[in-house]
């Protein structure tokens, strides 16, 4: 049975105490008391994985984990008890351990009352030598846009081991904001109305967010590694504030920044950690950093650095060798830079075959062609012609058009390129954020940055759920002439895609690491059917994407 997740519904449910339940093949279960939004697993170990789920009682409840090997659970291995706290908007986490290591287990919780949640599917991490290992990546999951297809997609398969959502895993704007009403899908509707800006709005957000049927099932599917990027917060968050918060109506950023960490690790599978990595075996290190609001400097913007200034060329320059090129710039900061360059370092000496590094925004160079600013139509609105026509004049003094990945901080890229070369790291970054699919040969490191030549790595950049990509802008213009136009001036670039919606999957082996970008045929009707796949592969020690 197809759910859609109904305004009425949602309010009823809200009232009650979120009391919604959806379980695939039935419809929504509308109770004031008891598992409301299924169960998920995350941040596995080799001998342990942490467990989550939602119950509403009356206040605090205990309630207890149950893990076994078999779905009917006939041998309990595995649980302990939780409290589900109504002071953590009445979510329960707890971490079992004593697990076997490289072994699928299934979990439930069981309430006072003998109720029982859904069922999940975990695993452990192995150890030793591996042969194989399955990873889904997932970014950038815009609800009113679409139906999140490309997560029952992969919810289905039978060959992934662990995803990674590297973030947007919702947005916070209001209802009618990006998508407007107009472009919203019927009955994808979220709440609360207003832009989500206290420790109710996020919590109420999320609660809409995970009645999805879909993300439901991705989560009761597999373990999941998670991070935030900016949406979970704010539109381009960082360490002091955000392009889409306003002190003077929406208070202090401080106060925002806590209520929305607090209300990610009351509803995601994660520790408290801030940054973490992940061992499988002798195969790989997963690197989970946070590039977002620990130590990231403000975005640079050229448009606010040649405001006003008659010779644009000089101010591009000077702007270029200056603010841009500036060493202390950092999206993860001193200590946690330390952290990555010595994880690198000790997973090399271990004799691991790959430093994955599961981060947030793209790494690659990208600039944008001289013929760009034809891209979109003379009735665009005004800040995208702006923006087009100042990304272009950027890429014409060498600069990049994104300041908000890591193309904004070079500085910092250099010292991550420097650390993954000095220990001949096979490095391969998994991202998101851009919406549109990207594969990246890494070493390019942009005008008067040094270097430019060396084999650093790979990069496989995620494309989006649902949340739209170049197509939304350049209409008119055919995607595959924006790719082949952003390839001729990138050299770096291996593959784009601008266009299409879905989601990336890697199959992991001592050899080689082979990734596939999956494109949905549909996003605005319930559909798990697949439009296209491109697959390209780096050979160890080759640091290198070719087609496969």
């Amino acid at each position: 049975m197809r759910f859609t997740i109904d305004r009425r519904l949602l309010i009823k449910a809200s009232m009650l105490g979120l009391g919604a339940l959806s379980i695939p093949g039935a419809a929504a279960i509308l109770s004031g008391r008891g598992f409301t939004h299924g169960v998920a697993s995350g941040e596995p170990g080799a001998t342990s994985v942490l467990l989550w789920t939602r119950y509403v009682g009356s206040g605090d409840s205990k309630i207890r984990a149950e893990v076994a090997a078999d779905a009917a659970f006939t041998k309990v291995v595995s649980g302990g008890e939780v409290t589900a706290r109504a002071d953590a908007d009445h979510t329960a986490k707890i971490t079992v351990t004593g697990l076997k290591p490289d072994a699928w287990y299934f979990y439930r919780f069981i309430a006072p009352d003998g109720r029982v949640s859904r069922t999940g599917r975990t695993r452990t991490l192995p150890q030793g030598d591996v042969s194989r290992f399955g990873i889904g990546l997932f970014s950038c999951s815009n609800m009113p846009f679409g139906f999140f297809n490309a997560y029952g997609h992969a919810a289905a398969r039978d060959d992934i081991d662990l995803v990674i959502h590297c973030g947007d895993y919702l947005y916070e704007y209001d209802r009618g904001h990006y998508p407007s009403l107009e472009e919203s899908v019927p009955g994808r509707i979220i709440e609360p109305a207003n832009e989500m800006v206290t420790l109710a709005d996020y919590r109420l957000r999320y609660a809409s967010y995970r009645l999805d049927p879909d993300l439901q099932a991705l989560h009761a599917a597999f373990p999941m590694i998670a991070q935030w990027d900016d949406h979970e917060l704010a539109n381009d968050a960082h360490k002091d504030g955000a392009e889409n918060h306003q002190p003077d109506k929406e208070g202090e950023w401080s106060a925002r920044k806590a209520a929305a960490e607090k209300v990610y690790r009351e509803w995601m599978p994660v520790s408290d950690a801030t940054y973490d990595s992940f061992q499988i075996g002798t195969l790989a290190t997963i690197f989970r950093p946070e590039t977002r609001i620990t130590a990231r400097n403000k975005q640079l913007s050229v448009g606010e650095a040649v405001a006003g200034r008659g010779d644009l060329a000089k101010a591009l320059a000077e702007f270029r060798d200056g603010p841009w090129s500036a060493q202390d710039r950092t999206l993860m900061g001193a200590e946690q830079e330390k952290w990555l360059y010595d994880g690198f370092a000790s997973s090399k000496k271990a004799g691991t075959a790959w430093q994955i590094l599961a981060q947030q925004v793209i790494m690659g160079y990208g600039r944008f062609p001289t013929n760009a600013a034809d891209w979109v139509p003379a009735n665009s609105p005004d800040i995208v012609r702006k923006t087009l026509a100042g990304a272009v004049a950027a890429s014409q003094a060498g600069l990049p058009y994104n300041m908000d990945s890591w193309d904004g901080y070079p500085a910092a890229r250099n010292r991550l390129y420097d650390a993954a070369l000095a220990v001949d790291a096979d490095l391969v970054v998994l991202s998101g954020d851009s919406h549109n699919a990207w594969g990246y040969n890494l070493g390019e490191r942009g005008p008067g940055q040094g270097g430019g030549k060396d084999r650093v790595g790979v990069e496989f950049a995620g494309h989006s759920v649902t949340s739209p990509g170049f197509e939304t802008y350049a209409r008119g213009v055919q995607p595959a002439d924006i790719a082949r136009a952003l390839r001729a001036v990138n050299p770096g670039m291996a593959f784009c895609d601008a266009s299409q919606r879905g989601y990336v999957s890697l199959e992991v082996t001592p050899q080689q690491v082979a990734g596939s970008w999956h494109f949905m045929q549909d996003i605005r009707t319930r559909t798990t059917a697949l439009a296209g796949t491109h697959r390209m592969t780096v050979q160890r020690g080759a640091k290198l994407l070719q087609d496969a």
